[in-house]
């Protein structure tokens, strides 16, 4: 790796999809994937959501809510169409309607596991203790309740694959980032872990949150529920400008300390990928720079 990110450089960021990566460029994004007949086929799109070229979305702390929604609207986008690249080999198309529903049950199942459960189990624990501790509890509960999850679901085949793709993309970043060739060789001595990633973006929000929620106490269910969802946006940006900081400063040593449990938490959620997936990740990252590579020529 480079000793410093340079403070000018863009941060090029992405995600697994099904058999495939999503890199995000400065004007374009790219989804790349491998189809079941083993060729790999490339979606290519502009940017041109105001979150995207508005500079108000690009100033401290609203970065962060453009960042949150970046991550759930080109995550569900280049999602869909890897399941239908993927479905396309056996002659099934899954509509968008059908998706939609699919995932908005998997967010009602979040929502409760991670926010009803804990603060169940937090009222329980905390019973003859004040708000704080009640606040506090609840937070680190779901934070157990986040690496369990992580841990658990990663003895899934799928998911084990979808996990080496996410490797496949912080590889291609860090080679990137280094200044190297991009090619497979290259990609392949890179680490699996980046300072940037979707994870310890989650977990920054965890922490953050059993922090800020600590604060807030136990008022009425009511309230208490209203607080929670309230404060999510409040949350994300603080969360977002720690891992933004981070990443610029990820030689500090101070940093690195602070960096430890984020990139620890990245074992859960990357495994080392084969050269097939580092090629799709490698396409993925050229498509999303082609504008920018040809308006620099």
């Amino acid at each position: 790796m480079s000793a410093a990110v340079s403070q000018d450089k863009f941060f090029y960021g992405g995600q697994a999809v099904l058999e495939g990566v999503l890199m995000r460029g400065r004007t374009t994004y790219a989804v790349a994937v491998r189809r079941p007949d083993g060729d790999i086929q490339v979606l290519r799109e502009r940017l041109r959501s105001i979150v995207y070229t508005h500079p108000v979305w690009k100033l401290p702390l609203l970065r962060g809510l453009a960042g949150l929604w970046e991550q759930l609207h080109l995550g569900m986008k280049a999602l869909m169409w890897s399941a239908n690249v993927q479905a396309a080999g056996e002659q099934i198309e899954l509509s968008a309607g059908a998706m939609r529903v699919t995932i908005g049950i998997a967010i009602i199942g979040v929502v409760i596991f991670f926010l009803g459960v804990p603060l169940l189990a937090a009222g329980f624990l905390s019973r003859g203790h004040g708000n704080l501790f009640f606040g506090l509890v609840d937070g680190f509960i779901r934070i157990a309740f986040l690496l369990l999850y992580l841990y658990a679901i990663s003895f899934k085949a799928e998911i084990r694959r979808l996990f080496a793709y996410h490797g496949a993309e912080h590889k291609t970043i860090n080679t990137f980032e280094a200044d190297l060739p991009l090619d497979v060789p290259n990609v392949r001595t890179q680490s699996t872990l980046h300072p940037r990633c979707g994870t310890g973006f989650l977990l920054a929000v965890m922490v953050v949150a059993a922090f800020v929620f600590g604060f807030v106490g136990r008022p009425a269910l009511p309230l208490l529920l209203l607080s929670r969802l309230a404060l999510v946006p409040v949350i994300a940006m603080l969360a977002y400008e720690f891992i933004r900081f981070a990443g610029r400063h990820r030689t500090n040593p101070i940093v690195k300390v602070l960096l430890i449990p984020f990139l620890l938490t990245q074992k859960l959620t990357t495994r080392e990928p084969d050269d097939q997936q580092i090629e799709v990740a490698l396409a993925a990252f050229a498509a999303a720079r082609q504008e920018e590579k040809e308006a620099a020529a």
